[in-house]
């Protein structure tokens, strides 16, 4: 345990030093990493990030915002990895998956109808927020909408990650704690807009009667 504790501290001064070498580009590019394919976890990116805007390094808001511009890019990556492979592949092979092209058609009807909060509550959620982009791209989902609302969530989480660094600086065991509870409210308050959407969406079909 003590030797993985190590590892990590070691990993986050590196970061610490590589971020503040490479400076805001290098904030966007871990992001990008983080918001794809790569397991690269954003909470050990955007609180040295903070960390550093404490120490009057950078500028806290320019650093928030190029992790949500890396975590958007690293989105769009994985939606053009979905249209451009994943979807032909389903068309082809998705029924040895049991995937049909009805399922897809119905796939793509809910991401228009409800893909404005399926990612920005999925880019809140811890092991969701890496993979929402891919349903989001096998749908075919508007790509102005599939930005606008995966920026909101993002923003969020790398200002929520930042903020933390900036008041805890880069001691890992604090950082965890604090994430910890934040995750916990965040998940609490994604519950609740998932409970108030679906009654607005019940009085809006009850009017529509």
């Amino acid at each position: 345990m003590e030797r993985s504790d190590q590892k990590l501290q070691t990993l986050i001064e590196w970061l610490v030093s590589t971020i503040g070498r490479l400076g805001y580009p290098g904030i966007a590019t871990l992001m990008f990493l983080e918001s794809s394919f790569f397991p690269f976890p954003s909470e050990v990116v955007m609180p040295p990030a903070g960390y550093l805007a404490a120490q009057g390094r950078m500028n806290l808001w320019v650093a928030i915002t190029m992790g949500t511009l890396g975590s958007l890019l690293g989105a769009l990556f994985n939606y053009w990895v979905a249209v451009r492979f994943g979807r032909p592949f389903l068309e082809r092979y998705g029924k040895y998956l049991f995937i049909s092209e009805e399922t897809l058609k119905k796939a793509e009807q809910f991401f228009l109808n409800h893909g404005h909060i399926s990612t920005f509550i999925g880019r809140l959620l811890p092991g969701i927020r890496q993979y929402i982009s891919l349903p989001a791209g096998l749908a075919r989902m508007k790509v102005p909408t599939f930005c606008v609302f995966t920026a909101l969530g993002a923003g969020i989480w790398s200002a929520i990650l930042a903020w933390v660094g900036y008041w805890v600086g880069y001691n890992q065991e604090l950082v965890t704690q604090y994430l910890h509870s934040i995750t916990v409210t965040i998940i609490a308050a994604c519950a609740i807009i998932i409970a108030l959407y679906l009654h607005h969406l019940r009085k809006k079909k009850d009017h529509a009667k």
